[in-house]
């Protein structure tokens, strides 16, 4: 498990300083990530130092809930600034909803007539 961590956090600290070197406008962890795809891709046959790659993402990925508690407690912080503009809040979540669904029927419609597909 140490050394599948190693793996991952020596890709991410390879995509920052890629990010940092060449002023990319792409997060660091995501260009660790496409490193971390390109290695794989490379090796067909799995190292040695990959093979607990997957189990040990899973576990961090178990724990990603954790995360939420900050926000929340955030949210729990501001609850007086909430309660005076909560009609602003409301109204805009439900209308930025709307216009993301509407969004996305209308580009699923045009692709759908853009590739020909028969209603």
């Amino acid at each position: 498990m140490i050394r599948a961590l190693a793996v991952l956090l020596l890709c991410q600290l390879a995509g920052e300083v890629l990010t940092r070197t060449f002023g990319l406008p792409v997060p660091g962890p995501v260009n660790g990530l496409v490193i971390f795809g390109f290695i794989l891709l490379l090796f067909r046959q799995p190292l040695l130092a990959f093979a607990d790659v997957e189990k040990t993402a899973d576990g961090i990925l178990g724990t990603l809930g954790l995360l939420f508690i900050p926000a929340g407690v955030g949210v729990v912080q501001q609850l007086g600034l909430l309660g005076t503009y909560w009609p602003a809040i409301i109204a805009t979540l439900v209308l930025s909803t709307l216009i993301t669904m509407l969004v996305t029927v209308g580009t699923f419609l045009w692709v759908k007539k853009l590739i020909g597909v028969p209603t």
